[in-house]
């Protein structure tokens, strides 16, 4: 019986390995809601409404954030256990933790898992089949990819844990409890999660320079990608030229980090709910940590909903973006943004290719980073129209919850604890879209690549 099982789950993968990890995903999805349902789960001993474990492992899975109860109190040690375990399987990746379950199915890492774990590295593999290994991970090198997604994330959650922990006990906390938090922090700041284990969240650090610049070290990590990740490391182990994507996603990654900080910063300077409220050497400390932020990160060291109406667009633009591809982070990627902006830099120019550090940019990436973006735009767009018919709230409120949750960074306004059930369902469902991917998702609904061959004849409609 077992055998027949997975020689089914083995068939499955191979015939369609992106429906596979979707199925992999969300089942994981169902089985932590399950265990978060129990009464043993909570710390109270009753079981917390199913709309509730169902959003909280959603958003565990989903590296999100956002929360509809009190993250410190609601949970026992059992369910704190089951999220942290969530949010590492959730950082993993969906197509990289598909590729492991494929190969304990199958009990070896074939060609199909192997295509599986490097379309992670570079979607273009899904999306149009093999592409030119210089452009991400080889394919010799998903073993090593693999052990490296498992190991730079233990090694760095454990060495952030350790720079945490000493804060945590002159805080005032005992020494297990430091481990304990200190661990949970790092864990979330490094998956971009966004999850806090203390009832005060980081309000006690709101100022604090080293609590903020590790649990932001986590974070930036975090958001730039296991290929770039693995891209760094042989760079510094045997000299390797660092691919384009890697160069592309570090280059918008800091861009947007520091433009983002500006923009805050100015536009806050003088808003004594934020950072106005704060004295004048924190105040660029605190725009810069709130712009890491909007990479998926979910921490927030002011009270978000005291923001101007122009900063929450100005986040909700650099949450709509992300982090790198292949991270824990979400959003439409850091590169999908490049491309499009080198794509017009070509245009102006009136070259034919898109070009950069003298590498060009196949034409199938830019389509592919156009889908991208319209379908991120219609998943934000149907959701938001969704909770304002439900809730009524001011668009503001409710784009920038929705864009959050799209995105997986967990940066709330306080509207999603506030949802009613149905709004917390939809919000949930945008989180495990914009988790699974526009890419991943829209190569599960194709039963197979279909290639056209013929060429109908060219006509130009009027654009612009």
């Amino acid at each position: 019986m077992a055998g027949r099982v997975r020689d089914a789950l083995e068939v499955f993968a191979q015939r369609s390995p992106a429906r596979f990890a979707i199925v992999v995903f969300t089942a994981l999805i169902f089985v932590l809601a399950a265990l978060l349902a129990t009464p043993w789960a909570s710390r109270t001993g009753e079981s917390v409404p199913i709309v509730d474990a169902v959003f909280t492992a959603v958003s565990a899975i989903c590296v999100t954030g956002l929360t509809t109860v009190d993250m410190s109190t609601q949970w026992s040690v059992f369910g704190n256990v089951a999220i942290l375990l969530g949010l590492q399987i959730g950082g993993i990746g969906v197509l990289t933790m598909a590729s492991i379950l494929g190969l304990i199915v199958s009990r070896r890492l074939g060609l199909r898992q192997r295509l599986l774990a490097a379309s992670d590295t570079n979607p273009s593999r899904i999306h149009g089949g093999p592409v030119s290994e210089s452009q991400a991970i080889r394919l010799g090198d998903i073993g090593s990819l693999l052990a490296t997604v498992a190991l730079s994330a233990l090694i760095i959650e454990l060495f952030l844990t350790a720079l945490i922990v000493p804060r945590l006990l002159l805080a005032g906390l005992d020494p297990w409890a430091a481990i304990w938090k200190g661990f949970y922090f790092a864990a979330s700041a490094f998956t971009n999660t966004g999850f806090v284990p203390t009832e005060e969240g980081v309000e006690p650090f709101a100022t604090d320079p080293w609590f903020l610049s590790v649990l932001g070290a986590g974070v930036f990590l975090g958001s730039l990608g296991f290929p770039v990740i693995f891209g760094l490391l042989r760079l510094v182990r045997v000299r390797a030229r660092l691919s384009l994507h890697a160069k592309l996603t570090l280059f918008t990654t800091i861009a947007l980090a520091i433009l983002g900080a500006i923009a805050i910063l100015m536009l806050e300077w003088s808003n004594p709910a934020t950072l106005g409220g704060q004295d004048a050497v924190a105040r660029p400390m605190t725009a810069g940590f709130m712009s890491l932020m909007t990479r998926s990160g979910g921490f927030a060291n002011v009270d978000v909903n005291q923001m101007n109406g122009s900063t929450l667009l100005v986040m909700d633009m650099l949450m709509f973006v992300g982090g790198g591809s292949a991270s824990t982070a979400g959003g439409i990627k850091v590169t999908t943004l490049a491309v499009l902006f080198l794509a017009a830099f070509a245009e102006a120019k009136g070259y034919n290719d898109v070009q950069v550090m003298e590498r060009r940019i196949p034409v199938d990436v830019l389509r592919l980073s156009v889908s991208v973006v319209l379908w991120g735009a219609t998943i934000v767009a149907t959701a938001s129209i969704a909770i304002l018919h439900i809730t009524g709230e001011p668009l503001d409120r409710v784009l920038f919850d929705v864009i959050s949750a799209f995105a997986t960074c967990g940066l709330s306004t306080g509207l999603t604890a506030e949802l009613p059930d149905s709004g917390k369902y939809i919000l949930a469902a945008t989180m495990w879209a914009g988790r699974v991917g526009t890419v991943t998702l829209a190569a599960s609904l194709a039963a197979r690549q279909r290639r056209q061959l013929f060429m109908r004849a060219e006509e130009r409609p009027i654009v612009g």
